[in-house]
């Protein structure tokens, strides 16, 4: 018999904002509504977002049909067809939305900060927002990193382009960094999304097995990976102990 991530132990209770469903709950109002028809439409996209990462988060984007999704959402098929053409369509943009919302937390992280920290702190700043924002958000952190690679085509492309988006802040980083540490090595563009690699495969080494709120526990992993490549720093002394 199969049984559900959720029944596996691998989806958390507390699911994140990303995948905060309205099921059990009163839809819509039907019919003539006062609320404006802009602000009926942004609830229903918002409704049905949520509820494909949630979706799919618990049973894999194989087995979710868009009944199960407006089923969640608590709203009708017609609305779900007036936002989307497709199952694909809706996951797509909730997965997008995700990414985008994850890269601009790590962003303003490190515009928070002084313009004269030192740049491993910016570093450090950086992996922290990223995995915290996973951690808060374990349901959109199973999708991205478990469902997206097998999920097709467009899928795989999107789950590139959030790669080549971290690879392009690394780059950035790096460059200035350097031009306050002269003594920093100069790398090959393919070190920046090796990094960007290397680091979404420790994170889903860790989604996979449902245990996502432990990812900022890789903080320090991460920094020293990336000193350890983009300034040529040894790794820290005791870290394999």
């Amino acid at each position: 018999m199969a049984h559900t991530r959720q029944e596996e132990g691998l989806v958390p209770a507390h699911a994140g904002t990303l995948a905060r469903t309205h099921e059990g709950k009163p839809g819509l109002p039907r019919g003539r509504s006062r609320l404006p028809l802009t602000a009926v439409r942004a609830s229903q996209r918002e409704r049905l977002l949520r509820s494909v990462i949630a979706t799919v988060c618990e049973t894999g984007y194989p087995a979710v049909t868009v009944a199960d999704i407006v089923r969640r959402a608590r709203v009708s098929r017609a609305a779900f067809y007036a936002h989307f053409a497709d199952k694909e369509e809706c996951f797509l943009a909730a997965t997008g939305e995700g990414r985008q919302l994850m890269i601009s937390r790590v962003v303003a992280a490190t515009r928070a900060l002084p313009p004269d920290v030192p740049d491993e702190q910016a570093l450090r700043a950086a992996c922290r927002a990223f995995l915290a924002f996973l951690a808060a958000e374990p349901a959109f952190a199973r999708v991205f990193y478990i469902d997206m690679p097998a999920a097709g085509p467009r899928a795989v492309e999107r789950l590139e382009a959030g790669c080549r988006r971290f690879a392009d802040l690394n780059q950035r980083w790096h460059e200035r960094a350097r031009s306050r540490h002269p003594e920093w090595p100069a790398v090959p563009y393919d070190a920046y999304p090796a990094l960007a690699g290397a680091t979404a495969e420790l994170v889903r080494s860790i989604v996979r097995t449902g245990e996502t709120e432990s990812l900022p526990n890789l903080e320090d992993t991460l920094v020293s990976l990336h000193l350890a490549v983009l300034a040529g720093r040894p790794w820290p002394a005791g870290a394999g102990g």
